[in-house]
């Protein structure tokens, strides 16, 4: 089973609730500890979490097994690994496949990929957590905690955005500014049980961005997502009068690709296992990188 240990350091006596809850355990993963065959000790005893711990003593923290869930079908089809340590696996999705499993994609979305890898690695941990995700036809980085804790780890950094997702995208025509910051609501389009749109009453979002290259009828964009909402690149672009190349949903008409041209190529978070920044890339995919050849016929190798 995980593991993990820590040392006192608090001069003032302390509840161990206190000191666990500090590493990032939360109160729901308290409970699963406690029912479900975890183990939580100070200096080798098993201690309740309203002990009282000093500086010096030792809290080991030992998390429940996790075993997979049965109404998950295994998928052999093999992963794009960028990164991966006893914590975290961080893998490259291609366009064209759900993060997660639907009614239509059961059996084949990159959660029954994932859920497959582990199987083949015989890993003691068979749960999958996955952190981010992204829409079918967009592709790039997904990182997945490979247990309750790295998951919770890291849900507390998307509500406090301090976990890093940047995008490139293709859009259509030239935007006025290299530098550009949106601050638009988004809801639902009350006509489409699918799309949404810049709304009054929506949640706020803000998507900021940076014009990288330029070609005659379009630009390719850096983009770092501030918060996390539902199409929020394609929905921010398209209201801004350019969006994405080939997105079928917002740009109809646009059929240069056969999905929107958007890709998480970087992830930034920090491991507090580790106490280090995990920083990973992926390139622009082969789709993206031919669209710009067509557009102006432009060496694109170093993009």
């Amino acid at each position: 089973m995980t593991s993990f240990e820590w040392q006192v350091t608090e001069k003032n006596p302390q509840k161990l609730r206190t000191v666990i809850m500090a590493h990032g355990v939360t109160r729901t993963l308290l409970k699963q500890i406690k029912f479900h065959g975890g183990q939580i000790k100070v200096n080798g005893a098993e201690q309740l979490t309203n002990y009282m711990v000093t500086k010096g003593d030792v809290v080991t923290v030992t998390l429940p097994p996790e075993p997979g869930n049965d109404h998950v079908p295994a998928s052999n089809v093999t992963l794009d690994i960028v990164y991966e340590d006893s914590n975290w696996l961080i893998v490259n999705k291609p366009a064209g496949v759900a993060s997660v499993p639907a009614h239509i994609y059961a059996n084949d979305s990159l959660v029954n990929r994932v859920k497959g890898y582990y199987e083949r690695q015989r890993y003691e941990n068979q749960r999958v957590h996955i952190v981010t995700r992204l829409d079918r036809d967009t592709s790039g980085l997904v990182i997945f905690a490979k247990h309750h804790m790295a998951h919770s780890v890291l849900d507390k950094q998307l509500k406090e955005h301090t976990l890093r997702k940047e995008y490139l995208a293709i859009v259509v025509g030239n935007f006025k500014h290299e530098h550009v910051e949106v601050n638009l609501p988004i809801g639902r389009d009350p006509e489409s049980f699918v799309k949404r749109r810049v709304a009054v009453d929506g949640k706020m979002a803000m998507t900021e961005f940076w014009v990288q290259q330029h070609w005659p009828q379009m630009e390719l964009v850096r983009i770092q997502l501030h918060t996390g909402r539902t199409h929020q690149i394609r929905v921010h672009m398209t209201a801004l009068g350019h969006p994405l190349l080939g997105d079928w949903l917002y740009n109809p008409t646009n059929h240069q690709m056969k999905r929107q041209a958007l890709h998480c190529f970087q992830v930034r978070f920090y491991d507090p296992f580790s106490n280090k920044i995990i920083s990973c890339q992926a390139p622009l995919p082969a789709d993206m990188k031919l669209a710009i050849k067509r557009a102006n016929q432009v060496d694109v190798t170093k993009v």
